[in-house]
């Protein structure tokens, strides 16, 4: 199995993990070789309710007897996409939130900085420094890492960048501007957290010069933080909203989302200014209705915040610097990328998926899905101390 991976399917990395899966339940990833895995990851927080959760799976089953695809985005009325895009704006604070549904995260970033532009007529897009959106042209654009983006050159003009949590920086900002993206959270940065209000500051500006503030929620969103979506714990509201990864339970999904008049200046002058043909698939909103309910219907946003408590109880060690994050979007930082880099290594080996992040090296990412239980964490942090204490007598 492992050969024909390699030899047939595109690598994004010279070294993948390579775990041949065989199948995979609630927090455990089973492999081919009889080998279990606790998840300690959740698909990159993808998995929000784990592997195959039951409400997701029989959400999926029913709808798959029903229809598959019937007809590009926005020309049939189909029930699930509706209840989906109903629910999901009653539990926001987007006015007249209307939603428009497409496959991933960096499809809806595309359309959040083409909906700036057609609605403000405005070309100006200014980005954070070390920000992640995805690696689509648009998200490449909005990227600082150049290491990233020169293969690729030229990309989108007039892209700016302002410095996160910087108020200085605020200054960018003009009548010039369309949109200000910025995540929530910055992700593959290292897991940074706004301060000192900043995301309201950002959207005080945008709103005395006329742009929009988009945030990007891919990663936070659907309960990760400690509340439905990150911008909540921060005291905004987004003119725009953009979604993904934990969206639908495991399944490829993103929207992005704002107040009615706006979203649909996307559908004339041009007509179709924005289309996808699989976005709004019945089945993808199926799971993604049944992820938002069980998400919103029970107990699993404050548990996250209990969870993220054991979490920084269990894990104090002298080789980790500090824990950054909210709820169960977590990164260790350790004392060097070496460390980081042994740690994650070897924990596959001892049966625990951790990962890395994109640009901050020294970071252990720790995303595990929101109905991890408490003895699973347990579990995983004694492995995580123990390959520490290991890892420290070869750099001392």
């Amino acid at each position: 199995m492992i050969k024909d991976f390699l030899k047939y399917q595109a690598q994004t990395t010279p070294n993948p993990l390579g775990i041949e899966v065989e199948y995979a339940k609630g927090s455990y990833i089973y492999a081919k070789s009889g080998k279990k895995y606790l998840d300690f990851v959740a698909g990159v927080s993808a998995c929000s309710l784990g592997h195959c959760h039951p409400k997701v799976v029989a959400a999926i089953t029913e709808q798959a007897q029903k229809y598959l695809h019937v007809m590009v985005y926005g020309e049939f009325a189909q029930q699930p996409a509706i209840d989906f895009s109903k629910l999901l704006a009653q539990h926001i604070e987007v006015p007249k939130a209307t939603t428009y549904l497409v496959n991933s995260g960096t499809e809806a970033i595309e359309g959040a900085l083409k909906l700036a532009r057609r609605y403000t007529g405005r070309k100006e897009i200014i980005a954070a420094k070390t920000a992640y959106h995805g690696n689509t042209m648009g998200s490449l654009s909005l990227m600082t890492k150049t290491e990233q983006k020169i293969p690729f050159e030229p990309l989108i003009p007039e892209i700016n960048h302002l410095e996160f949590n910087n108020e200085a920086s605020l200054d960018l900002i003009t009548e010039k501007t369309a949109g200000v993206i910025l995540e929530s959270i910055q992700g593959g940065a290292g897991f940074i957290e706004p301060k000192n209000n900043f995301l309201q500051k950002v959207k005080q500006k945008c709103e005395k010069v006329g742009a929009l503030l988009i945030l990007d929620e891919i990663q936070p969103g659907f309960g990760r933080t400690g509340f439905l979506f990150g911008y909540q714990k921060y005291n905004v509201v987004p003119d725009v909203l953009v979604i993904g990864k934990g969206m639908a339970g495991g399944l490829p999904a993103g929207a992005f989302v704002a107040e009615n008049k706006v979203i649909n200046s996307l559908s004339d002058n041009p007509k179709m200014g924005h289309i996808t043909t699989f976005g709004g698939n019945a089945v993808i909103a199926a799971a993604a209705l049944a992820t938002l309910k069980e998400v919103t219907e029970t107990n699993l946003i404050a548990q996250t915040l209990e969870k993220e408590k054991l979490f920084r109880k269990l894990l104090q060690h002298p080789l980790i610097e500090e824990i950054r994050g909210s709820g169960l979007m977590l990164a260790l930082i350790c004392k060097s990328e070496n460390i980081s880099n042994q740690l994650i290594l070897r924990a596959k080996e001892e049966g625990l998926v951790l990962f890395w992040l994109l640009f901050e090296k020294k970071a252990v990412r720790i995303t595990p899905p929101l109905t991890i239980k408490h003895e699973e964490i347990r579990e995983g942090c004694e492995i995580i101390l123990s390959l520490l204490d290991e890892i420290t007598t070869t750099v001392n």
